[in-house]
């Protein structure tokens, strides 16, 4: 007769029920972290761009981008001597690079993913990055002249889909980081409203400035990122308007087509600036449900 090992039918110990407990937990915490809902919303929209919409992405430069981020962030969490690897952060940056930025070369892509997450961990002050990885690269790769943003108009269908996806998005976070958003996007839609005043142009001009896939990327991806705003409430609101205010001089004065995404990248320094400024007021430092950069 076999020898059986009757250990492997024992009834399920309390020490066993806890580790599988804990291995249940393990999955459903990265859920609550708000990130998981907007790479969702962005790999919907890019997902329904590329099917849909015609996006002039294609599925091998996608591919390009994502697994570039993936490998940066794996390579930075080792050298930095974080714990967990942690890819939302990176797979947000990724898709945001796949929705917006376009070339004729994969090498460029790879370069644009590359330089992303590669500046969270090089350009650093106090604990965070001072550039928000999309804006960073996307810079970057603008003034080498090897690339070009894509004007991300979709349509009203799906710019309104979207526009529901980013509050969803906020509501589910808690609004962390909604104070930036918003007083960013009041600021901007205020002016493109009150420049239509100005010269007698119809509201149609204005509401067709709004329905701009760009637009609600840079409010809900970009400049709300936790890691790259001030950690003081009202000094956020502030530079929030500041943002609105730089992009809407690049935008009409100086005629560029990039000034929400220039406006962002000549401000972001002085995010480190204001929150030593703010040193010792009220204000917290947001952090992801892990240890990350």
């Amino acid at each position: 007769m076999a020898d059986w090992n009757t250990a492997e039918l024992r009834a399920p110990t309390k020490e066993t029920s806890n580790a599988g407990t804990g291995i249940w937990r393990s999955f459903a915490i990265p859920l609550r972290d708000p990130r998981c809902w907007q790479i969702l919303s962005l790999a919907l929209l890019l997902i329904y761009g590329l099917w849909a919409l015609g996006f002039d992405q294609s599925l091998v430069g996608v591919a390009v981008i994502l697994i570039c981020v993936l490998m940066v962030q794996w390579i930075g969490s080792k050298a930095a001597g974080v714990r967990h690897y942690d890819p939302l952060g990176a797979l947000i940056s990724g898709l945001s690079l796949c929705l917006l930025l376009r070339a004729d070369e994969l090498w460029v892509l790879a370069s644009a993913a590359v330089l992303a997450i590669a500046s969270k961990y090089i350009i650093r002050w106090n604990g965070k990055h001072i550039f928000n990885p999309t804006n960073f690269a996307i810079v970057v790769v603008l003034l080498s002249g090897a690339a070009w943003i894509s004007p991300a108009q979709w349509g009203s269908r799906a710019w309104l889909a979207f526009l529901f996806a980013c509050l969803a998005a906020l509501v589910l976070s808690r609004a962390k980081r909604a104070d930036v958003a918003l007083a960013f996007l009041s600021t901007f839609i205020g002016i493109l409203f009150a420049r239509a005043v100005y010269l007698g142009d119809p509201w149609a001009v204005p509401l067709k400035q709004m329905q701009s896939g760009a637009l609600l990327l840079f409010a809900f991806f970009m400049i709300s990122d936790p890691k790259t705003t001030p950690d003081r409430r009202s000094i956020r609101i502030a530079y929030g308007i500041l943002v609105a205010v730089i992009a809407a001089y690049f935008q009409f004065v100086e005629y560029r087509p990039e000034a929400l995404i220039y406006a962002l990248f000549f401000t972001s320094p002085l995010v480190p600036l204001l929150d030593c400024l703010c040193l010792g007021s009220s204000g917290s430092r947001y952090e992801w449900s892990k240890p990350t950069v």
